[in-house]
């Protein structure tokens, strides 16, 4: 075409890249990442942000998700050094709120104590706690509304606390006796809450994300305005599944809330070998969908960011990407020793500090809070657990039986039992049955029109 430029389709001399001299040519070495310190180093954490709590603006909750790629680098908070609340971001709860949600994570401390207690006692096989990260589910679960379906992974009891499940049938699913509403089906820890619209945790990590977004889907074509939360932990996030759902969100644009609750670690690895960007939360970007960044120790920068989210995609917004930065205090469950791969008494310098202790200093702070308060409702919660453990083994327990009747190993499996599992029960059971009808193995082809075809 005449004006166009003559580049295109014009011959080059060709070279081998071997023939090619390199100008400053980068070594070739495999990077391979790792822990800021170890044990016997003095541990050195980041500052989490340089920047005051009021900095990041609250958008529209339909904001394009360009506008929003400061808040996936930034960190979104709302208390302050100086233990006030302060920013767009503030969600200007009451204090009777603030109150409950303190309580609510106090509750979830002392059940973590307890269990971590009947554990190391041989009176429960396994524990998994979540001291440290109690902003993250306590938060985040008083922005949803009860019909609203959550997805959650190990380290968030206080999300079905604030549903409603009871703390003795969540003492009686750990140990796994006929008082636990998964019949002893799962692994401790692996809570479910059907009244409560919370799915059950599952072993293979990451799972729960894709069908968080599946979810969000079903309830999106059926025109319910319900939304989908879903938890992973950072680790997690190296994983496929958690692209497969990010992708899937991308394109179907389901009411869902997807959460990276950057820990710091998984397991014995370090959160550096999950990802090598600048945070989780900036992934959304490439999948064109808003991250946001947030103090994961401040209940109220959790809580804002939540009803924010939410807020996005109950107006029809699609998904969010939600980074909670926060600090796993204790091993990654009872059958880890930290001592083996994390510098000494490396809490103490995490420099989020505790975040039942922010919020009960924030209430302190408005006056609306004290010492001594705070004292009574420590010992009655412990007192409270302590008893309602004891209730728990009165159904059962790992020395003396946990109590499921024999043909309960035939319940809840189909919805109508097939023939040879009757018959397995009524054997079991002692009773007489006729043996069942068994088909052959192998089913001849004797005419041509019952031949199988492709």
């Amino acid at each position: 075409m005449e004006g166009s430029p003559q580049i295109v389709g014009r011959s080059h001399a060709f070279k081998r890249a071997g023939e090619l001299p390199l100008k400053d040519p980068l070594p070739m070495v495999l990077c391979v990442p790792s822990a800021p310190h170890r044990p016997g180093d003095t541990p050195h954490f980041a500052p989490l942000a340089t920047s005051s709590a009021s900095e990041l603006e609250r958008p529209d909750t339909l904001a394009p998700f360009e506008t929003l790629r400061l808040h996936a680098v930034g960190l979104i908070r709302v208390l302050g050094t100086d233990d006030l609340a302060a920013g767009e971001w503030n969600p200007r709860l009451s204090p009777q709120q603030l109150r409950s949600g303190l309580e609510v994570m106090l509750r979830t401390r002392h059940f973590d104590t307890r269990m971590i207690t009947m554990q190391r006692q041989g009176r429960l096989s396994f524990y998994v706690t979540s001291s440290g990260e109690e902003a993250v589910s306590v938060g985040a679960a008083t922005a949803y509304l009860h019909d609203d379906l959550l997805f959650p992974s190990y380290r968030q009891p206080g999300l079905l606390l604030v549903r409603g499940m009871p703390a003795l049938t969540m003492m009686c699913q750990g140990i796994g006796n006929v008082g636990d509403n998964a019949s002893g089906r799962q692994m401790p820890v692996h809570y479910s809450w059907r009244a409560g619209n919370v799915v059950s945790i599952s072993s293979p990590v990451g799972t729960q994300l894709p069908q968080a977004v599946g979810a969000a889907m079903a309830f999106a074509y059926r025109g319910e305005r319900r939304v989908v939360g879903s938890w992973i932990g950072d680790g997690t996030a190296a994983q496929g599944d958690f692209h497969h759902a990010l992708n899937f969100a991308s394109v179907y644009r389901p009411p869902c809330v997807l959460h990276v609750v950057d820990n710091q670690w998984a397991i014995s690895t370090h959160r550096t070998m999950a990802t090598g960007g600048t945070s989780f939360a900036a992934r959304a970007d490439a999948y064109g969908f808003p991250g946001l960044r947030v103090d994961g120790n401040d209940f109220l920068a959790v809580h804002a960011a939540e009803v924010w989210a939410i807020e996005r995609a109950r107006r029809g917004g699609g998904p969010t990407l939600i980074e909670l930065v926060t600090y796993r205090r204790d091993a990654h469950s009872t059958s880890d020793d930290p001592s083996q791969y994390r510098a000494d008494n490396e809490a103490d310098h995490w420099p989020g500090g505790d975040p039942i202790d922010r919020l009960r200093r924030h209430l302190v702070a408005l006056g609306e809070w004290s010492e001594e308060s705070h004292r009574q409702l420590n010992a009655a919660i412990e007192q409270e657990l302590n008893a309602t453990f004891q209730i728990a083994e009165s159904y059962g327990t790992h020395a003396n039986g946990l109590g499921h009747a024999n043909e309960s190993l035939f319940e809840h499996v189909y919805a109508d039992v097939p023939a040879h599992l009757a018959a397995q029960r009524a054997e079991l059971m002692g009773e007489p049955t006729a043996k069942p009808h068994e088909e052959p193995a192998i089913l001849p082809f004797s005419e041509a029109a019952n031949r199988a075809v492709g």
